[in-house]
């Protein structure tokens, strides 16, 4: 498999991953309902930065994205911060107040 369809199917996997959320939890559980719109918005965002494939290879330091006041990430990240984007999806569904997209 190329490097662009393993790219392509992990930002795939990853965005079947987030609307799961959404779809699996009952329509009276909002968190998880917000969890999934939190997750849209940001592939939402990623892709319109142009980030999408970047971020599916773990080629995005989210520190550069990050500050704890001003956003779009509240938060304090060390600088060469590069987590999955699992992990991102995973922090959209049960953080989603650190996004300012969510």
């Amino acid at each position: 498999m190329n490097k662009r369809a393993l790219s392509t199917a992990v930002a795939s996997s990853a965005l079947a991953v987030g609307l799961s959320v959404g779809i699996a939890a009952p329509a009276s559980a909002s968190p998880g309902n917000s969890g999934a719109a939190c997750v849209q918005a940001g592939f939402g965002t990623l892709k319109s930065l142009g980030l999408l494939q970047a971020a599916a290879r773990k080629k995005i330091g989210y520190s550069t994205l990050a500050d704890p006041v001003n956003g779009p990430i509240f938060a304090d990240l060390p600088e060469g911060s590069f987590p999955s984007l699992g992990q991102v999806v995973k922090l959209h569904v049960k953080n989603p107040g650190l996004f300012a997209w969510c």
